[in-house]
């Protein structure tokens, strides 16, 4: 097996303090099931590292989900990503490459590649001091004041540009691609 067959599985919302609890165990497990291999769990907020082949992979965001609400009673969108994808995610983000500190950077992982005409409608002063920049179907983040305030969130960039999101911080990124290009 190459890196080239590792995907990261990105789910949102789950494990935060009380709410949306999923054992990492039968997040796995339900990867496992559904005909994903070499699979492993990162931190308890929804990072499954998997193999899978390619007709599995179109479905499987939606399977996940289904599960999870059949079996934990709530929904939450799996966004997908290869070991590749990662790499130019962590490539491309323009924050680092302006000098900013890691720890004031984020990814939002978009489950569609946005329409042009909705990236314009995107207001890049809504929360100042923080920025984004959308490339692709990513938005990299800079909260230099921390996440908590913003008024960057995943139900603004769902609503504006029509899909669904989950974020991570930087040293998550990092990690998940180091774990998925082994």
């Amino acid at each position: 097996m190459t890196s080239s067959d590792m995907y990261v599985a990105l789910l949102r919302a789950i494990n935060l303090g009380a709410k949306n609890r999923v054992p990492m165990k039968d997040l796995a497990e339900m990867f496992v099931a559904a005909g994903c291999r070499d699979v492993s769990t990162y931190i308890q907020s929804g990072n499954v590292i998997f193999n899978a082949p390619a007709a599995l992979l179109k479905k499987l965001p939606e399977m996940i989900s289904a599960q999870i609400s059949a079996r934990f009673g709530f929904q939450v969108p799996v966004i997908i990503r290869s070991s590749q994808q990662l790499a130019r995610t962590i490539a491309n983000n323009p924050f680092l490459q302006a000098g900013e500190p890691e720890t004031a950077l984020h990814v939002m992982f978009l489950a569609d590649l946005p329409a042009a005409e909705s990236i314009t409608t995107l207001d890049m002063q809504r929360s100042p001091p923080d920025r984004f920049h959308v490339w692709e179907n990513n938005i990299y983040l800079h909260h230099p004041k921390g996440v908590r305030n913003s008024k960057l969130t995943n139900a603004y960039f769902d609503a504006k540009l029509s899909t669904q999101s989950t974020a991570r911080n930087w040293a998550t990124v990092l990690k998940l691609a180091e774990l998925s290009s082994r």
